[in-house]
Parts: structure tokens; sequence; C-alpha cells
């Protein structure tokens, strides 16, 4: 068999602190950054974040009453309680 040669590329300059042609902050897919105090839970899977605690209940109803079967709960972050959202 033939030998491949591999060629590796050169970098013009090492990136500093992480960033890359002006991306400050990598957010991964399993951290997102948390906007509201109230956070929308589906199943124990945290979907969004919201400001107010009605805002959030208000959002789970309507997922809820679209989906009667799955668990919605608001997470208030501040005081660590969990609200299950009734249709």
């Amino acid at each position: 068999m033939a030998r491949r040669t591999i060629k590796l590329r050169e970098q013009d300059e090492p990136a500093q602190d992480g960033e890359q042609e002006g991306i400050s902050q990598v957010i991964s897919q399993r951290k997102r950054p948390d906007v509201g105090r109230y956070l929308l839970q589906v199943d124990r899977q945290t979907k969004s974040s919201y400001l107010t605690g009605e805002a959030a209940e208000e959002a789970g109803k309507i997922i809820k009453k679209g989906h009667p079967i799955v668990q919605v709960a608001v997470y208030d972050t501040v005081e660590s309680v969990h609200k299950i959202v009734e249709a």
C-alpha cells in the first residue's frame, strides 16, 4: 500500500484567553444561560426561563393544554421551590 502524507494546518496566531475570531464565550448545549428567576420545566428538563412566575405559569398552561400527559413545573431559583402546573 502507498503511504499517505498528512498535512497539518498552520495557525496564523494562537488564540488568546479562549477567544477565536470574535467569539468571546462558547455556550455548550448542556448548559444554557439562565436569564430569569423562574425556570419552566417539562418532564424535569428546563426549557426556558422567565422574569416573573405568572409568565412562566402561562407558558406552562399552554404546554399542558396541548400535551396533558407531560409534567410541567415552574422552578423558582431563588427560593428553590417547584410548583406543578395543572391543566
